[in-house]
């Protein structure tokens, strides 16, 4: 007996256009989330030269990159984002404040940000480096972190302050006045309010000190330059679109077939 003709007039029911819609629209999601996903590889390749570009650099003095000094744009700290340069002063250990929520090789803890007055009597946020959650009371001072009390020359990379993302629905808040021990990210606008000396608009990563600091603080490490998932992400968005292509059909025609031979037996 021969196989019966498939019978697709079930395909031109109401429920069954929505599915081909459904499918259809799928297929382009997934098509336009694998393009974004090259996309966001493009931005990160992009940012990861520019950084490389930066920081391949020789260390400059801060003033010689921004000579506005404290009163620097926010655009023009971001024209010396990831250079690095040479710092000279002195700690002020009464200032110094812990960053909540940074994370070491998996591992909980702060951050150490210190300002460090300059000799022209200005200061600059220097972030010295991580310890772990259970080393330290979250209310200062902590004396076991404390730099050197001579005059110090620090080697870091420059970046951006940290601000709280506008419309971030339940993101930590730091209380907006009065003096705080911890920060929940490195606000500089925020420290400078307990802070006597003029800050400048930006904060040090450190990288190297002389005098040297002990094993606490670890400095933190150079941005990640790697690419990321993006190129799989696509793929994977790719891959399941030909996927829908292809099977999609094949259901209709699975389902073609059996109304065809339901129609024979009847």
């Amino acid at each position: 007996m021969p196989e019966p003709r498939p019978d697709y007039r079930f395909a031109r029911r109401p429920w069954w256009i929505l599915s081909h819609l459904f499918a259809a629209g799928m297929v382009v999601l997934m098509v336009n989330l694998g393009f974004w996903q090259l996309r966001r590889l493009d931005e990160r390749r992009t940012h990861n030269a520019l950084i490389e570009s930066r920081q391949d650099l020789p260390p400059a003095p801060l003033g010689e990159l921004l000579p506005a000094g404290p009163a620097s744009s926010p655009e023009e700290v971001a024209e010396v984002a990831y250079r690095m340069v040479v710092l000279r002063g002195r700690y002020a250990l009464d200032e110094q404040v812990l960053v909540r929520n940074r994370t070491s090789e998996g591992l909980p803890g702060y951050w150490v940000v210190t300002p460090l007055v300059l000799d022209d009597g200005t200061a600059v946020a220097v972030n010295r480096g991580w310890v772990p959650f259970a080393s330290t009371d979250p209310e200062g001072p902590w004396p076991q972190y404390d730099p050197p009390a001579a005059s110090v020359t620090v080697t870091g990379m420059v970046q951006e302050p940290q601000v709280r993302a506008g419309g971030l629905v339940g993101g930590p808040v730091d209380a907006p006045e009065g003096r705080l021990w911890t920060l929940s990210r490195v606000d500089v606008g925020r420290l400078a309010q307990q802070v006597a000396q003029p800050m400048w608009p930006l904060y040090v990563n450190l990288a190297s000190q002389e005098p040297a600091q002990g094993e606490l603080p670890q400095p933190v490490p150079p941005p990640d330059l790697s690419e990321g998932p993006h190129l799989g992400y696509a793929g994977q968005w790719f891959v399941f679109a030909g996927l829908t292509v292809i099977v999609y059909p094949l259901l209709l025609r699975r389902v073609a077939r059996h109304r065809g031979r339901e129609a024979v037996e009847a």
